[in-house]
């Protein structure tokens, strides 16, 4: 079996609900990985304590991160969201929901001017062949679509579209569609927001090929939303 060791300093890459990731080496290859740690990828072990997943370690980041600093350019958000439609596509081919899609779940590998975003934090996914048709209302309020607060059986795959156009709308305007910018913790206006499919797009932020997308997405009928 191949070992691993921890790296100098914090190794601590990050958290979520069901684990924790943390940044090791390869004993023997040198080879950064990112080693996903489940409570009791490539590769999986055991440990005393814990179900361990080998995976490839992402050197870019969070894409949320990205979006914090700066707004991203279109073209570029553009090439982001070809990758991110691409991943769900497949995932949605697989007969599998991600139902948490989000600038903080999308990472960055590689290096400028090609950066590749992957799809991370599979908590909340779902398998159409191993479950029923979704109903509960999981993942991050911003980006749920509206079906999803209705507390009745939905499309996960069409409400991953809804959150891959909020992604899409996030890295070129730095905001959320539907939050109030200055009241970002008011869950109850979000909801409405969505709700209504009331959100703007400021002047000289996007092109028109781009709010036509948008407007093909933020659709309160899930049957009319575009689909992959």
């Amino acid at each position: 079996m191949e070992k691993y060791k921890k790296v100098d300093g914090n190794n601590d890459i990050g958290s979520g609900t069901f684990g924790m990731t943390k940044l090791m080496q390869n004993v023997n290859t040198k080879e950064l990985v990112a080693i996903k740690y489940i409570e009791r990828g490539d590769k999986v072990f055991l440990t005393p304590t814990h179900l361990a997943i080998v995976m490839e370690y992402a050197n870019g980041g969070e894409l949320g991160d990205f979006v914090k600093v700066e707004r991203i350019r279109e073209d570029k958000a553009r090439r982001y969201f070809q990758q991110l439609i691409a991943g769900v596509h497949y995932l949605h081919f697989m007969q599998i929901c991600h139902r948490d899609l989000k600038v903080e779940n999308l990472l960055l590998s590689g290096s400028d001017p090609d950066l590749q975003l992957k799809i991370c934090d599979f908590g909340y996914s779902k398998s159409i062949f191993l479950h029923s048709r979704p109903k509960s209302t999981v993942g991050t309020p911003a980006y749920i679509a509206p079906e999803v607060f209705t507390q009745r059986r939905y499309d996960g795959k069409l409400s991953d579209v809804w959150s891959c156009g909020v992604v899409l709308y996030v890295m070129i305007v730095g905001e959320r569609p539907f939050e109030d910018p200055k009241d970002s913790k008011n869950y109850r206006k979000t909801m409405e927001a969505i709700m209504d499919v009331q959100y703007k797009i400021p002047n000289g932020y996007m092109s028109e090929n781009c709010k036509d997308l948008l407007s093909r997405i933020f659709v309160k009928d899930p049957s009319k939303v575009l689909q992959l």
